[in-house]
């Protein structure tokens, strides 16, 4: 249960910031006893991986805050951050942290379970952030732009490090999540009408 909690919720955090759960895993495992990579996930740990990350991490972090380009960023993150979701979910769900001491046995048989859920999980997150973007825009004439992209790299981090430290906790990311899905969707029907009726008026002039 800790296992699949820990690999949610850094595929949910990789559905808001690609990099994030990537860069906080490799660095918590190269500088911190709170998480230990199986062998075939070392190489988050890497120097030059954790380099590369952080110069990725610097793009995305200005990118996503500024009206417009936040939009393409998000389409070319349609790949980047559900990719992102297998790669954590597979490697924090099968890594040793503070909560799971035994995490082998977790998917054992079917390794491309863990890499399957991951990308669905990250790319509903994904989904989400993506539709609920230009409503936020629309509403605040693009300032609301940097807001919202700071309040999720922040709830990133935050998610990263609960993951890994307390995955009990990812059940509140998980109900906030269900709580935001049906507003997005409505705010998202709403504004369809509003450009619509928009056109209707003019045609009509």
């Amino acid at each position: 249960m800790l296992e699949a909690l820990t690999g949610t919720g850094l595929a949910a955090s990789a559905g808001l910031n690609a990099y994030i759960p990537l860069l906080t895993m490799g660095l918590l495992s190269r500088f911190t006893g709170l998480i230990d990579l199986p062998s075939g996930w070392q190489w988050l740990s890497n120097g030059w991986v954790i380099a590369i990350l952080i110069a990725l991490l610097a793009v995305e972090f200005v990118a996503d805050k500024v009206p417009v380009v936040d939009h393409v960023n998000d389409l070319v993150q349609t790949v980047v951050r559900p990719t992102a979701g297998g790669l954590v979910f597979s490697a924090g769900s099968s890594s040793e942290t503070v909560t799971v001491t035994d995490p082998g046995t977790f998917f054992s048989s079917n390794q491309w379970v863990p890499i399957v859920t991951g990308v669905a999980i990250a790319f509903g997150v994904h989904a989400v952030k993506s539709a609920a973007r230009p409503v936020i825009n629309a509403g605040t004439a693009g300032i609301g732009a940097p807001v919202a992209s700071t309040v999720e790299d922040v709830t990133s981090v935050v998610m990263s490090l609960v993951a890994i430290v307390l995955p009990v906790l990812v059940l509140l990311f998980l109900v906030g999540f269900a709580l935001l899905l049906p507003w997005t969707l409505r705010r998202r029907r709403e504004r369809k009408r509003e450009r619509e009726a928009a056109r209707a008026a003019g045609y009509r002039v």
